[in-house]
């Protein structure tokens, strides 16, 4: 099973995660525990990491070639 596949095509489920990231981080801080804080910042890092993997892997369009540069020498 390809990376695509498993991969969500919109933006909701990342922001969701990166959002989800903050709260349980912002919690960790409160009661102090520190395994809370590291997960929430492991969230917020897959959150950041998969998005732009995603729409790598997910869009249609190949990227757009590099420019174009004119043969050097006589014609």
């Amino acid at each position: 099973m390809p990376l695509a596949a498993v991969l969500p095509e919109s933006i909701d489920p990342y922001v969701g995660l990166m959002v989800a990231g903050f709260v349980v981080a912002i919690v960790g801080h409160l009661g102090r525990a520190r395994w809370l804080v590291a997960l929430g910042v492991i969230m917020i890092f897959l959150a950041a990491l998969l998005f732009p993997v995603a729409l790598q892997l997910l869009s249609e369009e190949p990227p757009p070639p590099g420019p174009r540069v004119p043969p050097v020498g006589p014609s």
